[in-house]
């Protein structure tokens, strides 16, 4: 068996932490990590106490919402959003660190990883968020593109 990069690593425990995901729509997952350290995951999913869309349907799906558009129309939470918030509910300090996401994060959550302190984040995919890129870019915040 081949040792993997650390990349390789961080990403199949991304991949790993989808399973958690309770979305109908995509099963999304994040972790933060510092000096080769997990700081923090995050999947999507509707707020701690909150039924999930699983027990009570999806609102995107019922008002024909498409991919990408009206994020304020959901239950749930992004990964990316969760992680942060883990971070923060357990004062664990994440500025400078390095966020793996299974999808490439929206506009919304690159303007919380810009103020999070995130400096590079690699995904393995995701949908055209020409506003993310741009904010990323004026950041200096690096997107690597990275699949396995």
């Amino acid at each position: 068996m081949t040792r993997p990069t650390w990349n390789e690593y961080f990403m199949t425990i991304a991949r790993m932490v989808t399973r958690r995901s309770t979305c109908l729509r995509r099963q999304v997952g994040a972790i933060l990590v510092k000096e080769k350290r997990i700081l923090a995951t995050g999947y999507n999913g509707a707020p701690a106490g909150i039924k999930h869309c699983e027990e009570v349907g999806c609102l995107r799906v019922d008002s024909s919402v498409p991919s990408g558009m009206r994020h304020e129309l959901c239950r749930g939470l992004h990964a990316e959003q969760n992680a942060i918030i883990q971070a923060a509910y357990h004062g664990i300090p994440i500025g400078n660190s390095i966020l793996y996401c299974t999808n490439k994060p929206c506009a919304i959550c690159s303007k919380m990883l810009i103020n999070a302190g995130i400096k590079k984040i690699f995904y393995e995919k995701g949908y055209d968020d020409p506003l993310a890129d741009q904010l990323f870019a004026e950041a200096g915040v690096e997107i690597v593109e990275f699949a396995i």
